[in-house]
């Protein structure tokens, strides 16, 4: 007995998306190898559109060449020319579950480190 039904896009066994119909007679989840036959499909019309934001509505800024020397300047010394004075931001690369890790700028020479904290 199915447990998901309605729309033909999905497979009725476990919900997942079938892929698009090809050249062979049969359609199969790729999750759960349920398969059903390509005809199954031919009374469907299958539509796409892109929609592309407006330019002057995009959220993409463009940096200028100091953008890596904004932020918190913190009393540190780089390993590369031995002054003091580094900017810092975080950034959660791991799982959540694990500590930030922090990249630090020189602003003397520009060299970078990363900390995992």
């Amino acid at each position: 007995m199915s447990c998901f039904g309605g729309d033909p896009n999905f497979c009725p066994e476990c919900g997942n998306v079938l892929p698009l119909p090809g050249l062979h007679d049969m359609v199969t989840c790729p999750r759960c190898a349920f398969s059903i036959p390509v005809r199954e499909f031919s009374s469907q019309n299958i539509k796409s559109t892109v929609i592309f934001n407006a330019l002057e509505q995009s959220a993409v800024t463009v940096e200028d060449e100091d953008s890596e020397l904004k932020g918190a300047v913190i009393d540190r010394r780089c390993s590369r020319c031995n002054k003091e004075g580094m900017v810092y931001h975080t950034r959660q690369m791991r799982s959540a579950d694990e500590g930030q890790t922090v990249f630090f700028t020189c602003l003397h020479c520009r060299y970078q480190e990363k900390e995992d904290s």
